[in-house]
């Protein structure tokens, strides 16, 4: 194995379903990793697909299962989105398909959020998702309005398997239309890598982007940053052999990234 790559990384992104943690348990290492990158003063933030959560909503989750946390190191697509947004559409009011927490973030970055005659519509991962909220939103990306998401991932990972996330539900709005979003904000898509960087400060080259999820996590490779996959998520060993996404490295869980990691 090549380890000079790892220790040429400034900063480490850390995906969190299936990486950190799954449901209410850490997984193992997770705990060591964040406490020796602290100990070495190393930047890491935590980087998810998620939209369904907040920062906030984040942090406590964290703090409860025992890491030290605040709210700037955590970034999410709804953050993501909200930053697309004031760049790409700042003055316009959004119909929102997601949580009231990613209904929080857009208000809080400023946007008006309206149910009838908005200028863009915008699909989170809705887990209040409800048969007239997909409707309407299907009668708006019907009717041609800008139709962002915020990230791709068909399934999340549970403690009992997985559950539909956005993607399945950017699959049920194409059925009906005929249409894909215009934009896909969350990884491994442009819109995420440029945001992150700006938030880090630092550029690919110096970023390592740790998950479990080949076409998210890992895809992340093409914009130049280092990939690590942990298999304590969605993919399994056997799962490389026919994907297109290939890791930098592969690491059973993030105990055995850290047993290497120290000893560069």
């Amino acid at each position: 194995m090549n380890t000079k790559r790892l220790s040429d990384i400034r900063c480490f992104l850390l995906d969190m379903d299936g990486t950190v943690y799954l449901g209410d348990h850490l997984l193992p290492g997770a705990e060591d990793f964040i406490k020796y990158l602290d100990a070495k003063n190393i930047s890491y933030y935590f980087l998810t697909n998620n939209s369904s959560r907040s920062r906030g909503q984040y942090v406590r989750k964290l703090q409860y299962l025992g890491l030290a946390v605040d709210e700037d190191m955590i970034f999410t697509s709804g953050e993501a989105t909200a930053m697309y947004l004031q760049k790409n559409h700042p003055t316009a009011s959004l119909y929102v398909v997601g949580t009231p927490a990613l209904e929080d973030e857009f208000r809080a970055s400023g946007f008006r959020l309206v149910q009838e005659d908005p200028d863009c519509v915008v699909l989170g991962f809705d887990t209040t998702l409800t048969y007239e909220k997909i409707w309407k939103l299907c009668d708006y990306v019907r009717a041609g309005l800008p139709y962002i998401a915020t990230h791709p991932d068909t399934n999340c990972p549970t403690e009992t398997g997985f559950m539909p996330d956005i993607g399945s539900m950017i699959a049920m709005v194409a059925a009906s239309t005929g249409r894909q979003p215009d934009v896909i904000i969350g990884k491994p898509n442009s819109p995420i890598v440029e945001a992150i960087m700006e938030k880090t400060g630092f550029p690919a080259s110096s970023l390592a982007m740790i998950g479990d999820r080949l076409y998210t996590d890992i895809a992340m490779g093409a914009a130049g940053i280092t990939t690590i996959l942990v298999l304590s998520g969605e993919t399994k060993s056997e799962d490389l052999m026919v994907s297109q996404f290939h890791p930098d490295f592969v690491f059973e869980d993030l105990q055995a990234l850290l047993d290497i990691y120290k000893d560069i």
